[in-house]
């Protein structure tokens, strides 16, 4: 859905980092039925993925464990069958980027 280039923001007022950016990514189908059972849970979505380089020039991915975020806005068990289809477009997602398929 969008990137944000921290790095390349940074380069624009003459700082330096890293490459590190942020990817959003989403589906009003899946998002709209956790938002049904608390509109707040609108603030953290769509999802959002950091991508940084440490550095040694290694590539770190991280996000935010879904379980835990549904769980903070109380409607874990409401929104199981949704969570389940978040949880594996995200595993899909960061298998695709970083090409390691035992996450």
């Amino acid at each position: 859905m969008a990137r944000i280039d921290h790095a390349a923001a940074a380069k624009k007022v003459g700082l330096d980092l890293r490459p590190t950016e942020v990817l959003f990514f989403g589906n009003p189908n899946v998002g709209t039925l956790l938002m049904q059972q608390s509109q707040a849970i609108g603030l953290e979505l769509p999802l959002k993925v950091l991508v940084w380089e440490d550095d040694k020039g290694v590539a770190w991915v991280a996000h935010i464990d879904l379980d835990w975020l549904v769980s903070q806005y109380g409607i874990a068990s409401a929104v199981q069958p949704t969570l389940d289809k978040m949880s594996a477009m995200l595993k899909a997602v960061l298998e695709e980027a970083t090409g390691d398929h035992n996450l």
